[in-house]
């Protein structure tokens, strides 16, 4: 069916840098899609950074772009979201997406990251 475990959340001053993980197991069929996405309260989750076709593709929402980086060890399954110059706004709980070859995208729990003074 598969799993997916984030972590590496934390708090941090802004201006600050983290490095989430997303580890993926269990999964029949190869991972084609290893996705970031944040939900801030009371606000809709959203999309941070996408890593598709293998590894071969990255896109980011325009609110991360030069400040966060998406990369991906397909031997591990594990995705990583570096995140830099981070920002009070970039609070939230973020989710990892593992997307298979076939079969439903799987969702981890969430890590919380809290940017504060």
């Amino acid at each position: 069916q598969g799993q997916v475990v984030e972590s590496g959340g934390g708090l941090v001053q802004p201006g600050g840098s983290l490095r989430l993980s997303c580890v993926a197991s269990g999964f029949t069929y190869s991972i084609i899609a290893m996705s970031w996405y944040r939900q801030a309260p009371g606000k809709e989750r959203e999309l941070v950074a996408t890593n598709t076709n293998f590894g071969a593709s990255t896109n980011y929402a325009d609110s991360v772009k030069g400040r966060f980086n998406i990369s991906r060890d397909n031997i591990k399954n594990t995705a990583y979201l570096h995140m830099n110059s981070l920002k009070p706004e970039d609070t939230a709980v973020y989710f990892c997406d593992v997307r298979p070859w076939a079969g439903p995208d799987r969702w981890g729990q969430g890590t919380q990251v809290t940017v504060s003074s």
